[in-house]
């Protein structure tokens, strides 16, 4: 089984409610939203450049998740400045129970600079399919015998195997 350091997903933003600049000042215009997974490979979406406080963008950004990664950061910005930002645990749309495929809805709070709430952002996060996802239990190197009391597991070991490096 091939091994897979990546996962290619759809960040689709759809759209922020309440939207402050200086803490009282609803945005008037010009909110765009960050992305990333990894802060040198941002992505940003277009400029609502009438929706104020309550922009809405719907635009799909296609990204790489680094099989590290735990959370995906998204900034809300007025401008050149980011009014607002969230981090998404990737485990929130990957893994579990979720296939590959599925269309998971997400609202997040947006916090500023100093934490203190500013506005929501709604999104969707898809895993895009036809990625082998998994990985193969494999050792290259040969198995050890462990000493072991047949009176307490009547000869039967159990465990999960582990690579190591």
């Amino acid at each position: 089984m091939e091994v897979r350091t990546s996962k290619a997903i759809e960040v689709t933003v759809l759209s922020a409610e309440g939207l402050l600049e200086n803490r009282r000042k609803p945005v008037k215009k010009n909110a765009f939203v960050v992305v990333k997974s990894d802060p040198l490979n941002p992505i940003s979406t277009g400029v609502d450049s009438e929706g104020g406080s309550y922009p809405s963008w719907n635009q799909k950004l296609e990204m790489e998740l680094q099989a590290h990664v735990r959370f995906i950061a998204v900034e809300a910005h007025s401008g050149s400045k980011v009014i607002g930002s969230a981090n998404i645990p990737v485990t929130d749309f990957l893994g579990g129970s979720l296939p590959e495929n599925y269309l998971s809805f997400l609202s997040y709070r947006l916090r500023d600079a100093n934490g203190e709430k500013n506005g929501i952002i709604n999104l969707s996060v898809k895993v895009k399919g036809g990625v082998k996802s998994g990985y193969a239990a494999s050792c290259s190197r040969p198995w050890i015998r462990a000493p072991m009391d047949d009176k307490v597991a009547n000869g039967i070991v159990t465990g999960i195997p582990v690579s190591y490096w």
